[in-house]
């Protein structure tokens, strides 16, 4: 009696016969997923071998393993160099801003549509809002400049000036956190739309018939059920705290408003590319990620506790 109890607690492990034999029937299935999986570990994790030149003074004509062993060298000359801190500064604030203001709109933009009734006015603004979503980022930095030319830019012909908006480094950050939220709020509010969209409509009818109000629907029904998707979608904006866009700021950068648009992507494609300073831009670029993952793994938890915390009642 107590050994079937005690079976029952705990199951025995299914036999390898058994699972050979699931595996076989189910092959297709596995077949499918070992092509990410390969992907994977073939372009994301074998290529990591490579940062272990962030501790060598790696020199081409030696290879990897022939580099001389430098240790800490290049993350010590990082931290000591005169541009350091404005590098992490700038970096933290752009990214930080870019979170604070471009995190929260489509959340906004997603239940305000929700409430439009003509659906085809809905898909019309839909469209309209995820557009520019599919414009390349060069296309997008051409525009920014036509459009802030401080001779004929449509910016400065509205406002009568003639300001060169992107010489100065005061307006970087404005221009662009404007332009990312321009161009990336459609992909936010097609994903908080599709959440949306699977609450049952008995909901808002019961809502309805018991005399609340738009705003008290919102609060009530529309809210609670996109707290897993704003939870996760923060966790993965999180994760990209540190990654300002290089191809933009670089594209936008000029010598006059270097103070705020010199960011670590930006440098590491400077020394790494341009100046073949491989080992450095690689300790950057390590530092940079490190960070990163720190950060994740912080608003991850902090996420999770205020998910169980979070209350509408």
């Amino acid at each position: 009696m107590k050994k079937s109890k005690a079976a029952s607690v705990h199951p025995a492990a299914a036999p390898p016969g058994k699972l050979k034999k699931r595996i076989l029937s189910n092959w297709q299935l596995y077949a499918m997923l070992l092509i990410p999986v390969v992907i994977t570990v073939i372009y994301k994790y074998i290529p990591m071998y490579g940062i272990q030149i962030a501790f060598r003074d790696f020199k081409a004509s030696r290879g990897m393993w022939g580099s001389e062993w430098v240790g800490l060298k290049w993350f010590e000359r990082f931290f000591t160099s005169p541009n350091c801190f404005r590098m992490i500064k700038n970096t933290v604030l752009l990214s930080l801003y870019s979170l604070l203001w471009s995190f929260p709109i489509p959340v906004i933009l997603a239940l305000m549509i929700n409430q439009l009734r003509f659906r085809r006015f809905k898909r019309i603004v839909q469209t309209v809002l995820y557009a520019p979503h599919f414009i390349s980022i060069m296309v997008v930095c051409g525009m920014i400049r036509i459009f802030l030319s401080p001779s004929g830019g449509l910016i400065n012909l509205l406002a009568g000036t003639s300001i060169d908006f992107l010489s100065e480094a005061a307006a970087f950050r404005t221009v662009y956190i404007a332009s990312g939220i321009w161009q990336d709020a459609g992909w936010g509010i097609i994903v908080y739309m599709a959440t949306l969209a699977n609450i049952d409509t008995s909901h808002y009818e019961a809502a309805r018939i018991d005399g609340a109000s738009m705003l008290q629907r919102i609060r009530y029904i529309d809210i609670p059920e996109l707290i897993p998707t704003i939870i996760l979608m923060l966790i993965m904006s999180a994760g990209n705290l540190m990654n300002v866009g290089f191809e933009k700021v670089w594209l936008l950068q000029t010598d006059l408003n270097k103070a705020a648009s010199d960011v670590i992507a930006v440098y590491v494609y400077q020394q790494g590319i341009e100046n073949a300073k491989y080992s450095y831009s690689t300790a950057v670029g390590l530092f940079n990620t490190v960070v990163n993952i720190i950060l994740l793994i912080i608003v991850n938890k902090i996420t999770s506790k205020a998910s169980d915390d979070v209350s509408f009642v």
